[in-house]
């Protein structure tokens, strides 16, 4: 915060209340500096990457010679000059760090190129030949099934008999559809930047969300200790999980070259490298056999789920469970059998994405609910009421985990009259009976969306809290900041805890020295993870505290109170920086550690039943939309959103986080498509080729309100993850638009076939099928 601001200017409790970024007044200034700003160690040389242009080949040769000869040249890194091992400590061991003997999907990595500059890093990298033989490539899910193409076994998960209430059901639908994938498109690119230190040491500067992975990585492929390597990421320039596992590749990759040339390097990717090198959000395709009643209520569901996880497995097994787990989304189904097949094709090992996995399994029954509604006739909310999640026999998913907390049967109704959806269904009715080339498209869809890792180590945080004798107050945590507003809420956390102002609190870079092996910041868990954590360390610093105040007052220490900057007890009232400067005079710790573990979570990965979430987040948005009938082209008129937050540590950050999330859920499903040429190269890897959502694309009324509730579960604050849950709100646009596409198609119950994203081509040919 502004170490400026006098103690006054926020004297009361800093929880609950907006306060501005921790950087924000840095970020509108350009102060705050991210790994490519800071200073360079003296002789930094710059590393540039030799890419595969195919995407499957037997890699027979690489001639180095003509990149050598470039004058700025210190040093070309082939897979021979790793001293530890060859590939990428991930659980599955199958992804090699440059390739060696064969390469798997156009732009791996095949060398770096070492050179005093980056333009000279990269103008010489183009002068690396490759020789490969060309190999056939498995380039779509079509073919990877055929050829039964997997990086990891098929999933089944079933509850009571689909078949049989299949064929029983008085109604029933099958189809196929798929949804795109997504580029992260953070503002700041991969970058990492290694520096050897003295006796075998490394501080390895990287835009990571995990530097503990970072760490864990840089250490095997130099085959050396964890403890002789130390990670730092002060702020991240978007992550969005697109720096979960892949920014360990730069990383290491740095930390390679800059073995071989004695000096630090520094790697930083261009736009166009990064989108060929990194893995993007899953891809996915659907299979689907749904029965149901009159009244839409689903009584048995069959639905394969095809993941394109790319060449290697990633985070593919961990993020096609979690779509097997919110397949349900808000809606109970009493007969189902779910197969999740991970595909092994050859383009970009596909990897974490914010909601990692979550939207490929909510679209999927929003989509079939949509469908359900236009074949019965009936309004596609009440078809969605009507599969709530009950109570009694109807609050336990597919998965054997209880619903305890639902609140969409209130959340939604409460919607319902934000948004007057009524009526305006019955606008949109009158409108598009009356005009022939502008369709309109309203609808409202809900999200359940759980909150913890789904593999249970990593529930677990720890934070260190410093208290110096000016009274200010320092934390350090495992979790990382990529503009999402966790160091602010940590702060807020521990300045109440504390009793004093969120001026007085400083949270540090996130750095391997200081918390050792901490949990990505991911599966939007940073605050309710690291928020605890950090209350354990500062109620520690504080219990030492009023003991100590309790022994100069002779009361209990039950009794001494800390709030406002104030240190009270029945006898006397001090300033805090007052108490911290006596409390050390007398030799009383004023630093501890806290450390949290998430309680009541449990699953068996193998049968992927159990209790893999401490709770569920909630919310719902409707969506208008409008449709130019001629050209498929459409905007967003209008959003309504009521989002359950639990009780706010921050309602600023949380609603920013709510509408960027919306807004880059809107993109996948609409804008940011993802194209791939016959011969396996990403066509879209620019700005201009990908198109990710603009000011210009925010709808006209964005409206956003908060669910009033704490969290029933003991939380930090009482309060919810807000992170990933909104990005699903806006298959609410999707929704719409297949809403607006049935009325142009026109017929008593039109069918919609259309993939995702819903771009203006695809949106013309859905309308224009026969």
């Amino acid at each position: 915060m502004n170490a400026s601001l006098p103690d006054a200017a926020l004297a009361g409790p800093a929880c609950g209340a907006p306060h501005p970024h921790e950087s924000a007044h840095a970020h509108v200034q350009g102060l705050a500096p991210y790994v490519d700003d800071l200073p360079e160690p003296r002789g930094t040389l710059h590393a540039a990457p030799v890419l595969s242009p195919v995407a499957h080949g037997r890699l027979r040769g690489v001639d180095v010679a003509p990149a050598l000869a470039h004058p700025s040249v210190r040093a070309v890194v082939l897979a021979a000059d790793i001293p530890g091992d060859a590939r990428l400590a991930t659980p599955a061991h199958d992804e090699p760090i440059l390739a060696d003997g064969h390469v798997h999907h156009a732009g791996q990595v095949v060398a770096l190129v070492v050179a005093d500059t980056v333009q000279a890093a990269r103008h010489a990298a183009r002068r690396v030949v490759l020789d490969i033989e060309l190999l056939p490539a498995i380039l779509t899910l079509d073919e990877a099934m055929a050829a039964h193409s997997f990086v990891l076994p098929p999933v089944t998960v079933a509850r009571g008999d689909a078949g049989a209430a299949l064929a029983a059901a008085p109604h029933r639908l099958r189809g196929r559809f798929a949804v795109g994938g997504q580029e992260h498109f953070y503002l700041e690119g991969q970058v990492a930047l290694a520096v050897p230190r003295e006796q075998g040491q490394w501080h390895v500067l990287s835009s990571t969300q995990h530097p503990g992975e970072v760490q864990h990585w840089v250490a095997h492929a130099l085959g050396i200790a964890s403890h002789a390597v130390r990670v730092e990421c002060r702020r991240m320039g978007g992550g969005f999980g697109g720096k979960e596992t892949q920014a360990g590749h730069l990383a290491v990759w740095a930390a390679l070259a800059a073995r071989k040339t004695g000096a630090p390097v520094k790697l930083r990717l261009d736009r166009d490298d990064d989108f060929l090198v990194t893995g993007k959000r899953h891809p996915f395709a659907y299979d689907y056999e749904v029965g149901f009643d009159g009244a839409g209520r689903i009584l048995g569901l069959k639905l394969d789920m095809m993941a394109n996880c790319g060449f290697s497995a990633d985070l593919s097994g961990p993020v096609a469970d979690r779509a097997v787990f919110h397949v349900d989304n808000a809606y109970f189904l009493e007969h189902v059998a779910i197969r999740s097949f991970r595909c092994r094709t050859h383009v970009q090992s596909h990897t974490a994405f914010r909601g990692f996995g979550g939207p490929q399994g909510v679209i999927a029954i929003e989509t079939l609910l949509g469908d359900i509604a236009r074949h019965l006739g009936r309004d596609a909310l009440d078809v969605r009421l009507a599969n709530l999640y009950g109570r009694g026999e109807r609050d336990t998913t597919h998965y054997q985990m209880r619903v305890e907390d639902n609140i969409l049967p209130e959340l939604l109704p409460k919607l319902e009259l934000i948004a007057q959806y009524r009526r305006r269904q019955e606008a949109v009715s009158a409108w598009n009976s009356a005009h022939a080339d502008v369709k309109r498209g309203l609808a409202v869809t809900p999200v359940k969306f759980g909150i913890s890792f789904t593999a249970t180590l990593f529930n677990q945080a720890g934070a260190l809290v410093h208290v110096y004798t000016d009274g200010s107050v320092q934390v350090s945590h495992g979790g990382t900041e990529m503009g999402q507003g966790l160091h602010t809420k940590v702060a807020q956390v521990v300045a109440d805890e504390l009793g004093v102002p969120l001026a007085r609190v400083l949270v540090t870079a996130s750095d391997t020295d200081k918390v050792p092996n901490a949990s990505a910041t991911a599966a939007s868990s940073g605050t309710d993870l690291n928020g605890k954590a950090a209350q354990a360390a500062a109620r520690a610093v504080r219990d030492n505290l009023a003991a100590f105040v309790a022994g100069l007052d002779g009361c209990g220490a039950g009794a001494v109170s800390f709030a406002g900057g104030q240190v009270a007890s029945p006898k006397a009232e001090r300033g805090f920086a007052q108490v911290v400067q006596l409390a050390y005079a007398n030799r009383i710790q004023l630093w501890s550690d806290g450390f949290y573990r998430t309680p009541k979570i449990h699953y068996d990965k193998q049968t992927l039943t159990g209790r893999p979430f401490f709770y569920f987040a909630y919310g719902a948005a409707c969506s208008e939309v409008a449709v130019d009938t001629r050209t498929g082209e459409y905007r967003v008129l209008a959003v309504d959103i009521l989002h359950d937050v639990g009780r706010s540590i921050n309602p600023a950050i949380d609603i920013g986080q709510i509408e960027g999330g919306f807004i880059q859920g809107m993109g996948w499903l609409t804008t940011e498509e993802l194209v791939w040429d016959e011969k396996g190269l990403l066509a879209t890897r620019a700005p201009s080729t990908y198109k990710i959502p603009t000011a210009g694309d925010v709808p006209p009324h964005f409206a956003v309100h908060l669910w009033p509730e704490a969290n029933a579960e003991d939380t930090i604050f009482r309060g919810k993850a807000v992170g990933e849950p909104p990005f699903m709100l806006a298959i609410s646009v999707w929704e719409a638009l297949r809403h607006a596409v049935a009325a142009a198609r026109g017929g008593e119950h039109p069918r919609v076939q259309m993939d995702a994203p819903a771009t203006p081509e695809r949106v013309w040919r859905a309308i224009a099928a026969p």
